[in-house]
């Protein structure tokens, strides 16, 4: 569908022919006309399809006609992180070029007093469209900054995130300020059941449009190396001694591995920052501009940056342990062959996590091609499932034995209690 079969303003056509664009996206396509039509909408889709547009152009092009309380807040946007926030900014600065009378203010968290006031001073002369983050936005109210009795629209962008980190109560606490009629749109990349509930709890009679999990780009060139916990780390050299360690993302579900990987890559000499929930945000911000300006070349992250930030010449994305999901794996690989580069993903799969990564390849459809591991490093585990010390018929670890029976003496000694 053309942007202009939609019943957008003309100066929300007009920033969108600056950008280039023509076709919608599938989510613009089935979202945009709902949003226009006042309509509370679910919106399930990965990240890159194009959802912030999706939710930004139809409630700024409302608000670019008008009929809406002057000098007072319109709309919040509600993003898990800064990061992220910063980008939905910096897509309302685009959108709303040529919208005179349409202000925004981003508000996050892990910054100094003056963006503070900065924040409060635009919250309290109205600004049409505020991009925050739960924590900061609680903030202001608790401080009693902040209006929200006149929201016309309440986004909920990355919701599955948002709620992972802990914010389902602060959420809850700020739609209870928001008006009844309040249009609410929510966005989540998955399904989980807490999505649902929440779903029913802040949205009425929603439209529900949910996208297929799209397969990984065929640009992307993808890899998996088979071995043990303890072969990863000269695995890794080897990665980098053969595809070069240039504009690098490795990604591992927990934060103290992010922090061990990191640690040897730095011992090896490599050029390397970590990214974790666990650094301060000015901390984050320096090393997302140190890694974005190439002074460091590999970048260990957890999902932090799986989803919702934009880097464009990302060469490979090493998946150091089997994410939890397909959809994880997708959001993960998806971060290289941007705009229209080539890339290469490789993960690394320990003998526990084969089950994982085959249920991966069959939501792909097809094999990811296995690279050999090194001679010199040993055995790697057999590509096959096996039962991992659990005998699947009766729920029993195996022993140290497994042929017959042995009897064991009965102890009259009293059993402690279970800590």
């Amino acid at each position: 569908m053309d942007f202009y079969d939609l019943d957008l303003s003309d100066n929300t056509l007009d920033a969108i022919d600056d950008m280039g664009w023509t076709s919608c996206t599938p989510i613009q396509e089935k979202c945009i006309p709902e949003i226009l039509d006042g309509k509370d909408v679910l919106g399930i889709a990965q990240t890159g399809t194009g959802k912030t547009a999706a939710y930004l152009l139809p409630i700024l092009s409302m608000l670019d006609d008008g009929g809406f309380p002057e000098n007072s807040i319109n709309c919040v946007i509600m993003s898990p992180t800064r990061e992220l926030a910063q980008q939905i900014d910096q897509a309302m600065q685009g959108f709303s070029y040529y919208m005179q009378s349409v202000s925004s203010v981003a508000v996050y968290g892990g910054n100094d007093g003056s963006r503070y006031d900065q924040e409060y001073k635009s919250m309290k002369m109205g600004a049409d469209v505020i991009i925050a983050t739960p924590g900061r936005l609680i903030s202001h109210i608790t401080m009693g900054n902040v209006d929200l009795g006149k929201v016309s629209f309440f986004v909920l962008d990355e919701a599955d995130r948002m709620l992972d980190m802990g914010f389902h109560e602060d959420i809850l606490s700020i739609a209870k300020l928001l008006p009844p009629d309040c249009q609410t749109i929510m966005f989540s990349a998955t399904m989980p059941d807490k999505i649902e509930e929440l779903a029913k709890t802040l949205l009425k009679s929603p439209a529900i449009i949910k996208l297929a999990v799209n397969k990984p780009a065929e640009k992307i060139k993808q890899l998996a190396c088979v071995c043990h916990e303890n072969q990863k780390d000269k695995v890794l050299k080897n990665i980098f001694n053969t595809y070069g360690q240039k504009r690098v993302i490795i990604f591992s579900s927990s934060k103290s591995k992010v922090k061990e990987i990191n640690k040897q890559l730095r011992v090896s000499k490599v050029n390397s920052g970590e990214m974790h929930s666990d650094l301060m945000q000015s901390q984050r911000d320096e090393v997302m501009y140190l890694f974005k300006s190439g002074k460091i070349d590999v970048l260990v992250a957890t999902d932090i940056v799986a989803r919702g930030i934009d880097i464009d010449d990302i060469s490979m994305v090493i998946n150091y342990d089997v994410p939890h999901d397909s959809e994880d794996y997708v959001h993960r690989i998806g971060r290289t062959a941007r705009a229209d580069n080539d890339g290469i993903a490789v993960t690394l799969v320990r003998g526990k996590e084969i089950e994982k990564f085959m249920q991966i390849e069959k939501f792909l459809g097809y094999e990811v091609e296995k690279i050999p591991l090194p001679k010199e490093l040993g055995k790697a585990p057999e590509y096959k499932i096996t039962n991992y010390g659990k005998d699947k018929r009766k729920g029993h670890k195996y022993g140290k034995y497994r042929g017959k029976k042995t009897a064991r003496k009965k102890s009259n000694k009293p059993k402690e209690p279970r800590k």
